[in-house]
């Protein structure tokens, strides 16, 4: 896999990311403009009126009431069109069809997500998933619902879901499946053990990832290079350390297009401390 090419990132994970910057009380006041734009603009797109009902709430956004009885008609609407489909799916046409129709619609609930709603939205769509489940049999199909599951996990930081899907997605693996969904797995995994503290694991695992990455829903080949190195640095030897990272050509392709990741990898490595720590600041 060429380490520069192009993939798209899942919206919500991108406005997931936005709005814990916003949230967040030390990025500074003027780059939150921007980003209550930004997370405007993701909301009016995709419709989440749940998300922008409790954003407005809280104060995080302002209230356009008329903003918001659109959105909820749309909401509406659009699921009583995907009912329909779902309907007429059981009713004229076959299996796999039906199937397609549940997915559509558990995928619109992951598009709408909320996170303080979530015991709404979020179960309406791992309900909807599981539905589409029962209408699976390939184990590949049951892998993708899987990692819908761990996206929409993953919005929500919900850890204890993420633990388990992933243990789900191994048993699938004992029934088969193929090595690109099997990679994939890994760099969801090591996102895991980064998010739950377990750098040794998440390590290895993004570095056996590295020239299979594929995995641009969930972040871009760059981010996943600034992960692979942080949690280098800090569980591998010097002697792994210079092996798997300072001299790895899929790292060094990339290294330098990271602000300050350069630096802080190679004058740790080399016992420049005052470049080190500045890099690192």
């Amino acid at each position: 896999m060429d380490g520069g090419a192009e993939g798209t990132q899942q919206p919500h994970l991108i406005l997931a990311h936005k709005l814990f910057l916003l949230t967040h009380p030390d990025v500074q006041d003027i780059e939150k403009v921007q980003l209550k734009s930004d997370v405007l603009d993701s909301i009016k797109s995709d419709g989440m009126a749940p998300l922008y009902e409790t954003l407005a709430a809280s104060s995080v956004l302002e209230l356009d009431q008329s903003l918001l009885d659109s959105m909820r008609a749309s909401n509406e609407e659009e699921l009583k069109k995907l009912d329909e489909k779902i309907a007429d799916a059981e009713e004229n046409l076959g299996e796999s069809e039906v199937r397609e129709a549940h997915l559509a619609k558990a995928l619109y609930f992951i598009r709408i997500s909320d996170k303080v709603l979530e015991h709404v939205v979020k179960e309406k769509a791992l309900e909807q998933l599981k539905l589409t489940e029962g209408k699976t049999v390939a184990v590949g199909q049951k892998m993708d619902l899987v990692f819908y599951t761990l996206q929409l996990a993953f919005f929500y930081m919900d850890f204890d879901l993420v633990s388990k899907s992933i243990d789900k997605a191994k048993k699938l693996f004992e029934e088969g499946g193929d090595w690109e969904r099997k990679n994939r797995l890994k760099v969801y995994e090591g996102l895991y053990c980064m998010s739950t503290r377990n750098f040794k694991k998440a390590a290895s695992l993004f570095l056996d990832s590295i020239s299979t990455f594929t995995t641009y829903e969930i972040f871009p080949y760059e981010t996943f290079i600034f992960y692979t190195v942080l949690t280098s640095i800090i569980t591998l030897d010097r002697v792994s350390l210079k092996q798997k990272v300072v001299d790895a050509p899929e790292i060094l392709t990339v290294l330098g297009k990271i602000p300050f990741l350069s630096e802080f990898l190679n004058s740790l490595y080399e016992c420049q401390y005052k470049a080190f720590f500045s890099a690192f600041g």
